[in-house]
C-alpha cells in the first residue's frame, strides 16, 4: 500500500500509468470488434478443436484475436516483422545504416520506414487470412465461416485487418511515448495476460475429470515456477566492468578518482528474439494461406511440438539474440564515451583494446544468454506437447510475461527513486538493478 501511495504522490507516473492502461483498455475491447462477413461463433469452435496447432500459438500472440475472428487478428506482428526487415537491411544497405548513425532524426525516418513496410506485409497477411477463411466453407462440421464469399469480402477483410493493425501500431507508439514501457511488448503481454486465468481454468478441468492426473499437474506446476525463477534472475543478471575515472585538479580542488562500475545485461536482448522469432514462425502460416506451393508440407511441419518447429525456433531465436546485442550495443562507442569522460578499465588501454575488451566481454555473455533464452522457449514446450495443457503456459509466453514485467517495474521504480520516493523493491535507493552474473 505504501508503495501505491508514493506512485499517487508523482503526477507525471500516475499519469502516465492511468495512459498505459486506458490504451491496454482500448486494445481489449476491440478484441470483440468482429471483421465484416464473418461467424465468430463458428470461427470459436474450430479454434478450440486447432488449439494444440501453430494456430493456438498464432492466436495466442493476437491475445484471442483470430478466434473472435477480430479487425486486431494480425495483431502487431506485421510491425515486429517490418521492423526485422528493416533491422537486417539497415547492416546490408548503407543508406539506413547512416540513418541508424543520425540519432533521433535518423530514427523517425526508420520509424517512418517500419509504418510502411507494416502496411504492405498487413495487405498480403490479410489477403491470406482471407482465402484461408473463404477455404473453410464446406469443411466444418459446424458450418460456414464466411457468409458470403467473394471478393467483396476480401476487400473488406484485408482493409479491416490493415486498419486494426496500424491502429495498434499507433497505440504501441503512443504507450512508449506517453506511457510505461515498450508499448509493442505490452500489448503482445496484455494478450497473454488476458487469457492466462481461462488456460489455469482448463489445465484445472482437464485434472478434475481425469484427462490429467494429479501428480502430472504438480510437475507443470513445478515446472512453470522453476522457469518464471530462472527467467527473473537471468533477466536481472550482470556483468559489471570497473571502471576507473582519472584524477585532476583545478586549484585546491581534486576532481575525479572516483571507481564505478559499467553494467552489461546477460541478456541484452530482453524479450525482443522470442517475439521477432515468433513473427517470423508465422510466415509459413501466411504463405500457406496464399496457395502458394510447398507451403502447405513446411506448415505442417514447422508445427509447435514438432522437432523441426523447435530446432527453427531455438535456431532463430539464438541469431536474433546476437543480431539485437550487435545493433543495439556499440562497444566502440562505449570506449570513446569513456575516453572523453577521462575513465578507463583497470589494466586496458583507452581506446581501441577497451572496445576490444568489450566486445570480448560482451559476445561471451551473448552466448549464455543467447543459450538460456533459446532453451527456456523450447524446453517447456517439449512438456506441454507431452501433457497437452494450454500454450500460454509454455516458455515463450512465459518469457514475454515476466520479461516484460521487470521492465516495466524497473521503469516505474526509476521514476520513484528520481523523485526519492520508495521503490517497488524496496526502502531507500534499492532497485531492479540487477544482480553479479
Amino acid at each position: 500500500m505504501n508503495i501505491l501511495a508514493n506512485i499517487a504522490k508523482v503526477p507525471e507516473l500516475r499519469r502516465r500509468l492511468l495512459f498505459t492502461l486506458g490504451m491496454i483498455a482500448v486494445y481489449r475491447i476491440g478484441i470483440f470488434v468482429t471483421t465484416p462477413g464473418v461467424d465468430r461463433n463458428v470461427m470459436r469452435r474450430l479454434m478450440q478443436d486447432s488449439s494444440a496447432t501453430f494456430l493456438g500459438m498464432f492466436n495466442l500472440f493476437s491475445g484471442g484475436a483470430l478466434e473472435q475472428l477480430s479487425i486486431f487478428a494480425l495483431n502487431i506482428m506485421p510491425y515486429v516483422s517490418a521492423s526485422i526487415i528493416l533491422s537486417l537491411m539497415s547492416v546490408a544497405v548503407k543508406r539506413l545504416e547512416e540513418l541508424r548513425k543520425e540519432g533521433e532524426a535518423g530514427q523517425r525516418k526508420i520509424n517512418q520506414y517500419t509504418r510502411y513496410g507494416t502496411i504492405v506485409l498487413s495487405i498480403v497477411q490479410g489477403s491470406g487470412i482471407a482465402l484461408w477463411l473463404e477455404s473453410l466453407n464446406g469443411t466444418s462440421a459446424y458450418g460456414d465461416v464466411v457468409v458470403e464469399p467473394g471478393m467483396q469480402f476480401r476487400f473488406m477483410t484485408v482493409l479491416a485487418l490493415t486498419t486494426g493493425t496500424a491502429f495498434l501500431m499507433w497505440l504501441g507508439e503512443q504507450i512508449t511515448e506517453r506511457g510505461i514501457g515498450n508499448g509493442i511488448s505490452l500489448i503482445i503481454f496484455a494478450g497473454i495476460v488476458a487469457n492466462l486465468p481461462d488456460a489455469l481454468f482448463q489445465t484445472i478441468q482437464q485434472a478434475k475429470i481425469g484427462q490429467m492426473q494429479p501428480i502430472d499437474l504438480l510437475v507443470i506446476v513445478f515446472v512453470a515456477i522453476l522457469v518464471t525463477a530462472i527467467i527473473v534472475f537471468f533477466e536481472r543478471a550482470q556483468r559489471r566492468l570497473p571502471i576507473q575515472y582519472a584524477r585532476r585538479t583545478s586549484g585546491r580542488q581534486v576532481y575525479g578518482g572516483q571507481q564505478s562500475y559499467l553494467p552489461l545485461r546477460v541478456n541484452m536482448a530482453g524479450v525482443i528474439p522470442p517475439i521477432f522469432t515468433s513473427s517470423l514462425m508465422v510466415v509459413p502460416l501466411s504463405l500457406a494461406n496464399l496457395g502458394l506451393p510447398g507451403m502447405d508440407w513446411l506448415n505442417n511441419q514447422m508445427q509447435p511440438g514438432n522437432w523441426i518447429y523447435l530446432t527453427s525456433f531455438a535456431v532463430l531465436t539464438i541469431f536474433f539474440c546476437f543480431f539485437y546485442t550487435a545493433i543495439t550495443v556499440q562497444p566502440v562507442d562505449m570506449a570513446e564515451n569513456l575516453k572523453k569522460q577521462g575513465a578507463n578499465i583497470p589494466g586496458i588501454r583507452a581506446g581501441k583494446e577497451t572496445a576490444d575488451y568489450i566486445d570480448r566481454v560482451l559476445t561471451r555473455l551473448t552466448v549464455g544468454g543467447s543459450l538460456y533464452v533459446a532453451l527456456v522457449c523450447t524446453v517447456p514446450t517439449l512438456l506441454q506437447s507431452g501433457y497437452q495443457v494450454s500454450f500460454y503456459l509454455g516458455g515463450t509466453s512465459l518469457m514475454i510475461v515476466v520479461g516484460v514485467a521487470l521492465d516495466t517495474a524497473q521503469q516505474v521504480d526509476s521514476h520513484l527513486i528520481t523523485r526519492h520516493y520508495e521503490g517497488l523493491t524496496g526502502r531507500g535507493s534499492t532497485r531492479l538493478s540487477g544482480r553479479r552474473a
